[in-house]
């Protein structure tokens, strides 16, 4: 490839907001080549239902001109309409991440950023998906990812995910606590350009369970998991109370952290950085960012859509390539 970082950018759902925000964002200068993974048609006609510049053209690793994209066409079952899904194109959205991240995994592309997707009308369709995150690790086979949403001030991963609150606690234990820890600090290191990441870490329970009178998971599980990443070197701190860790002095003295479970971290990552703020999934073998919102149904072909989170997950997929490829 050129010198040029070229990231794949997947627009996702065909009659949502994603292909209206690759559009908008390209009609400026970038730090990067973008290929899109989709359905050349499509994206024509929505620039020209959104009035907006589109010069399409092969992938060559050059820097795009404004109101240019290059394309890697992967074709729909059906024309789309902005606003209104279709099950024919289930397999289309599908098709484009898969091929992105088989080109990612062949070094054609040096990472991949994702538009949103709509998983009811790709399981009507027939197909079980759970997610962007479950379908990539199958594809490139990691055996276990993280989840973190960064944003230009805070980075935020997270131990468990899309689980009931009631079964968090049985799926928290030691050694998953550790997995998750090291592939956090291996991929700040390597791509995010940290030498010594510092990592702040949650607990579970109320006031970090004061002592065990509040729980007992930091205890028996949190604090002997950490004490053994220190003893190798890592510089991983806490467990902290949740309601104290996110405040601006315990915050700076960390580079990311890390949170039992989705709704302990997300909220205020969210309400710091709720457009501007991206997902990185951590622990598979490409680089992987991706909006932090949904398909936007009802303002796809309107023009009204905010690219602010695509562009930020375009920086950050950009300065992540740039570190992972500096020896």
């Amino acid at each position: 490839m050129a010198d040029a970082i070229t990231l794949a950018v997947t627009p996702g759902e065909p009659a949502g907001i994603g292909p209206d925000l690759l559009l908008k964002i390209i009609q400026q200068p970038l730090p990067c080549e973008l290929v899109a993974y989709a359905d050349p048609d499509m994206l024509e006609v929505r620039a020209r239902q959104l009035g907006l510049a589109l010069q399409l053209r092969q992938p060559n690793g050059q820097l795009l001109q404004p109101g240019e994209l290059a394309v890697q066409p992967v074709a729909m079952a059906h024309p789309a309409t902005a606003g209104k899904l279709d099950t024919r194109n289930a397999r289309y959205v599908l098709d484009t991440l898969g091929l992105a991240a088989d080109h990612c995994q062949a070094g054609k592309v040096h990472g991949m950023v994702t538009g949103p997707v709509n998983k009811a009308i790709i399981n009507e369709a027939g197909i079980p998906f759970s997610g962007h995150t479950e379908f990539l690790a199958e594809r490139t086979g990691a055996e276990q990812v993280v989840m973190m949403l960064a944003s230009d001030q805070l980075r935020v991963a997270l131990l468990t995910t899309h689980l009931p609150l009631r079964a968090v606690p049985d799926a928290i234990n030691a050694q998953l606590v550790k997995r998750v820890l090291v592939i956090l600090h291996n991929e700040l290191k390597s791509r995010f350009a940290l030498p010594s990441p510092r990592i702040l870490v949650c607990g579970l329970n109320p006031h970090a369970g004061e002592n065990g009178h509040l729980g007992r998971e930091e205890i028996d599980i949190i604090i002997p998991a950490l004490e053994q990443l220190r003893a190798q070197g890592m510089n991983v701190r806490g467990p902290f109370p949740a309601d104290t860790v996110f405040t601006p002095a315990v915050l700076a003295g960390g580079d990311a952290v890390l949170a039992m479970y989705h709704d302990q971290g997300l909220p205020v990552l969210k309400y710091q950085g709720f457009g501007r703020a991206v997902n990185v999934t951590l622990g598979l073998p490409i680089i992987r960012t991706s909006v932090d919102h949904g398909t936007a149904l009802d303002l796809a072909g309107s023009g009204q859509g905010d690219p602010g989170s695509l562009l930020t997950a375009i920086t950050i997929a950009v300065h992540m390539a740039k570190a992972q490829r500096t020896p």
